[in-house]
């Protein structure tokens, strides 16, 4: 096959402006701990874990070592009607980590497929249980739940779902908790907003609570722009599902993984879900992975009739990977062997006042922050809503930093690894290029 070296016409970019970027590529050649190297061979301080997910660090060597390992013993295993043992012992591992009440899980390939994976599952729960009639699902405005069809239907992100037509059917969304009025600068969860949880109520009125499956939500928004549950907010959403017999679903894609300082956002907060969706860090991002843990009760009442007889149609190719499991299992290593969920609590302090620093400067509106996440909101130029930011990020990464950029916010959150050092230079590079681009 004749084909032409490093031509940029081929690739359709995701989630990228594809003609503004191919006339000035940013290309990432290679990693290492907190820094990427560019095709221009300059070191770029990595401080948004790639995307939310290289919690440990880029190329660590024992995650590195263990999918190498992993491919030359065995490349790939079918997951229908067969299994591999890494497969048991990772959903082992997984559920033994997450709260009482969430022990079963089904893996996936993504983020997004985790969340699809959820949403089937509740639904086929309440089916089983002869509540047939429960087939609606309530999202959340300024949700993501990735990229699927179920995904975008729950989720509440215009500019993912206005291409595509009237998505699913019987959906439909809470109010965000985004109050810049109220609750600006908060430092952690922000005091005002618990009571927009009682909306709940108010659309399972109209809707009748009995034919309502799942109300889904992210504990912590990270892709909107990092939207920090208000005080009481997320005990509110569990009370009520509870009284109406809905199932709870945490998207914890970002949060998992002690990228706020804790396992798993529900460990922080002390809200127990129905089902929780992970992806992102489970694998440290080296081989992709999602998976879908729920409760026994929803585990089990699916496991009824004849013991032949398949409880789920449902699955993928890639469940279970055998490399997306070695991958996982040398994480979880990772995470436990150098305490990094413990490390990410003792320097959220530090990354919180280092956030908090950029206020003040010229054209900030916001700064908000949980664990090792914080979201800088940008006042947008008029008639060009994400101009400034993505101006900003396009000046950091030109002085060696990469971050994530949503709309006017700057989302930073870097690898648990960071140090005191690397947090002042990422804060550092962001006020200078806030300052420049303003």
């Amino acid at each position: 096959m004749d084909a032409a070296v490093n031509s940029f016409d081929e690739f359709w970019m995701p989630f990228t402006a594809n003609r503004q970027f191919k006339k000035a590529p940013r290309l990432l050649v290679g990693a290492k701990d907190m820094h990427y190297t560019s095709h221009d061979g300059r070191q770029i301080l990595d401080s948004a874990a790639g995307l939310w997910c290289v919690n440990a660090g880029h190329c660590r060597p024992k995650i590195v070592e263990a999918i190498q390992r992993q491919a030359a013993t065995m490349d790939f295993a079918p997951g229908f009607q067969m299994a591999h043992p890494q497969s048991f012992e990772l959903a082992s591992r997984v559920a033994a980590m997450l709260p009482d009440g969430l022990e079963h899980v089904f893996f996936s390939n993504s983020g997004s497929e985790a969340v699809d994976t959820a949403l089937k599952i509740a639904l086929a729960y309440h089916r089983v249980r002869g509540e047939g009639q429960r087939t609606r699902l309530i999202g959340r405005e300024r949700g993501y739940h990735g990229v699927g069809f179920g995904g975008i239907s729950v989720g509440g992100i215009g500019n993912n779902r206005k291409q595509f037509g009237p998505m699913l059917g019987g959906v439909d969304h809470l109010p965000h908790t985004h109050d810049l009025a109220r609750n600006a600068f908060s430092r952690g969860m922000p005091e005002h907003g618990a009571e927009l949880a009682d909306q709940l109520e108010r659309i399972l009125a109209l809707h009748d609570p009995s034919t309502v499956a799942a109300v889904i939500v992210e504990p912590l928004a990270g892709s909107t722009g990092v939207l920090v549950p208000p005080k009481g907010y997320l005990e509110k959403l569990r009370a009520i599902t509870a009284k109406h017999g809905i199932l709870l679903i945490f998207d914890e894609v970002i949060s998992g993984f002690g990228r706020l300082g804790s396992p798993f956002a529900t460990d922080l907060f002390g809200v127990t879900p129905d089902i929780i969706t992970l992806a992102k860090g489970i694998t440290n991002a080296a081989v992709p992975m999602g998976a879908t843990v729920v409760s026994p009760a929803i585990h089990d009442a699916l496991m009824q009739g004849p013991p032949n007889v398949i409880e789920l149609f449902h699955g993928y190719t890639y469940s279970a990977h055998p490399l997306a499991c070695a991958a996982a299992l040398a994480t979880l290593d990772v995470y436990q062997e150098e305490g990094l969920f413990a490390r990410a609590a003792e320097l959220a302090p530090y990354f919180e006042d280092a956030a908090h620093s950029l206020r003040g400067a010229g054209g900030v509106i916001d700064v908000r922050n949980l664990g090792l996440v914080a979201g800088v909101e940008l006042a947008p130029r008029t008639g060009a809503v994400g101009a400034r930011a993505y101006d900003v990020f396009v000046a950091c990464y030109n002085a060696g930093l990469l971050t994530r950029v949503t709309g006017d916010i700057i989302a930073i959150s870097p690898p648990l690894i960071a140090t005191r050092q690397h947090i002042d230079e990422m804060f550092g590079i962001l006020g200078d290029a806030i300052a420049a681009v303003a």
